[in-house]
């Protein structure tokens, strides 16, 4: 991505190009050529531009929208999940949290969403699963489940690894999925956010990495992802002008 003006403008002309363009089938195929090496916008749920949907590349921290999922699936939001070692050394974007600490699941769900911490989501899936490895099947199986023909997961935050990719179309797939729970979207749409150790001994405050919250009338999520493999990535959603876009890129 070139930059925010650049995407803010391009996300304005797919929110309000007329919804004719979708049916009419005169849009342009790539609009927007230089934007990204792949990219699938979705007007109320029907693609309307894409670029190399089906090209498999690394998602960075858009793998946490699996993660995100498989825990909201999970239904236990209020359950107290204990922060493990193998957790509290989690590597790139991290708060820092401290081995031994619990917090609640929707409060590490938060973190991993609004700040993409790493630390919060490994505890998650240590939470699901009981270990990152097993957790890490589960995620390949529900991709399975969703069609997700193009995707392998090799760990449950986005790190750049070998045998861990995805695409467009599949990440479209899992974002649509994850927008049934509006939980999700509630803590998507956040620009900050704190959580707290249930034993109310520590606390840790984070902003969002989505640049369009706040920013953009109408953002609400998705999630954002930086690796140096992957470049700059992003799920965005917006709604607008009785309009629901959906970004991949």
């Amino acid at each position: 991505m070139r930059s925010l003006s650049g995407l803010l403008l391009c996300l304005s002309s797919w929110v309000l190009a007329p919804a004719a363009w979708a049916q009419s089938g005169d849009s342009p195929s790539d609009p927007f050529p230089e934007i990204a090496t792949a990219y699938r916008v979705e007007i109320n749920g029907e693609a309307v531009w894409e670029k190399q949907p089906r090209r498999r590349l690394p998602p960075a921290s858009l793998t946490k929208m699996m993660t995100a999922l498989l825990v909201v699936e999970l239904d236990q939001l209020h359950a107290p999940a204990t922060i493990s070692r193998a957790a509290a050394h989690e590597s790139g974007s991290r708060l820092k949290l401290r081995a031994g600490d619990r917090f609640n699941v929707a409060a590490l769900l938060a973190a991993a969403l609004i700040g993409s911490a790493n630390d919060a989501c490994h505890a998650l899936a240590d939470f699901v699963s009981g270990s990152e490895a097993r957790f890490v099947q589960r995620m390949n199986q529900r991709a399975q489940q969703l069609g997700m023909r193009d995707t392998h997961f090799a760990n449950a935050c986005g790190h750049d690894a070998l045998n861990h990719y995805s695409s467009t179309r599949d990440l479209a797939l899992l974002a649509n999925e994850l927008l049934k729970h509006p939980e999700v979207v509630a803590l998507t749409s956040l620009h900050n956010a704190r959580i707290d150790t249930l034993d109310g001994a520590r606390s840790y405050s984070f902003d969002t990495t989505n640049a369009l919250i706040g920013r953009y009338p109408g953002a609400l999520g998705l999630k954002t992802g930086l690796t140096p493999n992957a470049g700059n990535c992003l799920v965005a959603y917006a709604e607008r002008g009785g309009k629901k876009v959906l970004l991949v890129m």
